[in-house]
């Protein structure tokens, strides 16, 4: 663990920068990596943002924010990432795409080096056994939004090792956060469990069975969620929802996971949540 101070992370949307953020607040030295410069830009606007919300509640000093943002550099070209110690890949959930990656990250960086994923749902053993270090490769899944969330799901692939998994464990520790392990199986634990709520809440808006209002309040006020399905649906972004229930209905082969019509159409017609200001509702 004393040998990890450089971190990379590829993917600058709303989880690499928040993982970017965490990871530079709690003392590393981040590089963070997007093919897009447009992204990085954006990343950085959003991280400086979320720091100064922290020194306006007193939770970060400006001299402190100021260092943390030092540690912070960003570019499109992944061998910026030849030197670093440690690795959270979050990009597209997309396994073909994190397939081609990690393969790439195995001739760029030190055979040391463990490659973490932040999947919400892929195989980490499908992605470990596109690397000749499986051993090295794990499911380092963190919860939106990074910064305030504690929860981390670590998941052990077929060939990743106990001392990968410690490695993991102790990092999530130093970053301020619990980590629990899930299996490699599809949707692991927390997705598994959430998101066919979130598909069931859109079959009952389609079939009528009440408003989104209702539908989410129901939640709320009955069952003492923090926010409702179809609210959270649009927070997470539609299309990876979607995703993610083709993940769980193709992996486990059982017709409770299958994606709701509903959400296909609105993901089809460019619908998907608050990233493009139309989901369930209507975003300014």
């Amino acid at each position: 663990m004393t040998q990890i101070k450089r971190v990379g992370v590829i993917g600058a949307g709303t989880m690499g920068n928040g993982i970017a953020q965490v990871f530079t607040q709690s003392g590393y030295e981040v590089r963070l990596v997007d093919a897009a410069a447009p992204a990085l830009d954006r990343a950085r606007t959003t991280i400086e943002k979320s720091l100064g919300k922290f020194v306006e509640k007193g939770k970060l000093k400006a001299e402190d924010r100021d260092a943390t943002l030092g540690r912070l550099s960003t570019g499109t070209d992944i061998q910026h990432l030849s030197d670093v110690d440690y690795v959270v890949e979050a990009i597209v959930e997309d396994a073909k795409v994190k397939c081609e990656l990690f393969a790439m990250l195995e001739s760029i960086t030190r055979p040391d080096v463990i490659l973490s994923s932040n999947t919400s749902s892929i195989s980490i053993t499908v992605l470990g056994a596109a690397t000749k270090r499986p051993d090295k490769v794990l499911g380092m899944h963190f919860m939106n939004p990074v910064p305030l969330m504690t929860l981390v799901e670590l998941i052990r692939g077929q060939a990743t090792s106990s001392d990968s998994m410690s490695i993991a464990t102790e990092l999530c520790a130093r970053l301020g956060k619990t980590a629990l392990e899930a299996a490699d199986y599809p949707g692991f634990i927390a997705n598994r469990i959430l998101m066919p709520m979130i598909n069931e809440a859109i079959y009952a808006l389609m079939e009528g069975v009440g408003t989104p209002d209702a539908i989410d309040g129901v939640m709320k006020l009955g069952m003492n969620h923090p926010m409702g399905p179809l609210t959270l649906a649009d927070f997470i972004g539609l299309d990876v929802c979607l995703a993610i229930l083709n993940v769980l209905h193709e992996g486990l082969g059982d017709p409770k996971y299958r994606p709701c019509p509903l959400l296909k159409r609105m993901v089809a017609a460019g619908q998907l949540g608050r990233k493009s200001g139309q989901g369930f509702y209507k975003y300014a």
